[in-house]
């Protein structure tokens, strides 16, 4: 009887706990766009489309090294601050794409508070969510970015996220490349039963590293298929209005065996 109990009452935490996470029920068909490293054609090609089909979106920014300086590679600040008044999410990508599990803690508050202070400077929403240059992170990173009180940070893993068990600095995503369209329309129907689809690209196209390449034309197509399937496509601070950060940090532990690299 006691043990019984027990049990009963285990589980009402674990459901009260749960319950908490979620300021409301996830819908199905909710998917999360997020792009990285600001190379050009984010702002010349896929700002323009995303506006045209009324989705939203994060950009996570960075002044990657060592051809920064080229306008015709990467967003120039001009650029992103007229990303920031379109509505998108301008969030924090480190000022010089650093792999952060090899930093200091005074280094990686450095890296951040670069992109933080452009933002500031430039009249731009503070970033508040953060993504892992390279998916490199450790256990102390999620220390610091807690001190720094952000909100999310974006890995990979390529699988869905669940908001009851994966930890806010632990969000898995699907990279998407020139190769493999199968997988990314497979990865757009895992956004159900309470599981959120989040989707990194990097240029469209991506003239530096085509390895992460994604064609203009196939990129209209995922956004063609979502708006025809009714998706609601939004950005990585929209996810704020279904997830209570904070109750999910303290009720969820992090677990850094899961797959979280693409």
């Amino acid at each position: 009887m006691i043990k019984n109990i027990l049990v009963l009452f285990a589980l009402n935490l674990f459901l009260f706990g749960h319950a908490q996470i979620l300021k409301k029920e996830i819908p199905d068909k909710l998917l999360v766009l997020t792009f990285d490293d600001a190379p050009a054609s984010q702002y010349a090609v896929v700002a323009p489309l995303l506006k045209e089909y009324g989705f939203g979106a994060t950009f996570f920014v960075c002044e990657f090294p060592p051809n920064y300086k080229d306008s015709t590679l990467y967003m120039n600040w001009r650029q992103i601050k007229a990303l920031d008044k379109m509505g998108f999410e301008v969030a924090n990508h480190t000022h010089t794409h650093a792999n952060v599990s090899k930093l200091s803690q005074s280094q990686f508050n450095a890296e951040l508070e670069y992109i933080e202070n452009k933002c500031d400077s430039l009249g731009i929403t503070p970033p508040q969510n953060f993504a892992y240059p390279g998916y490199g992170l450790n256990a102390d990173v999620l220390k610091f970015l807690e001190e720094k009180s952000y909100r999310f940070a974006r890995a990979g893993g390529s699988r869905a996220y669940d908001p009851l068990t994966d930890h806010p600095f632990l969000i898995p995503s699907w990279a998407t490349n020139a190769g493999n369209k199968s997988e990314i329309n497979a990865a757009m129907g895992e956004a159900k039963n309470g599981k959120i689809t989040v989707l990194t690209l990097h240029g469209v196209p991506d003239v530096e590293h085509p390895w992460v390449n994604t064609p203009p034309k196939l990129f209209k197509e995922y956004l063609q298929y979502l708006s025809d399937h009714d998706f609601k496509v939004v950005s990585l601070r929209d996810l704020l209005a279904y997830i209570d950060t904070e109750k999910a940090m303290k009720t969820i532990v992090p677990n850094l065996t899961m797959p979280l690299k693409n």
